[in-house]
């Protein structure tokens, strides 16, 4: 999840806009992790899943 559509408990408003020092200190902390920082470990396996498919099926048909 972005952390545009996150709502602050402690202020109510948009942690994007950081209007709060809690809403400072989690927009911080989620630009640091990235772009798959919110991935669960299970949507990780999954993708890891998705990319070996796709690497054998890419050579199959290279193969073939």
């Amino acid at each position: 999840m972005t952390y545009d559509r996150l709502v602050c408990a402690n202020c109510a408003s948009p942690v994007s806009e950081g209007r709060c020092p809690v809403c400072r200190a989690s927009r911080e902390r989620m630009q640091q992790e990235g772009p798959f920082g919110g991935l669960t470990p299970a949507a990780l396996i999954a993708l890891l899943v998705a990319l070996i498919a796709v690497a054998l099926l890419a050579h199959q048909v290279a193969v073939a």
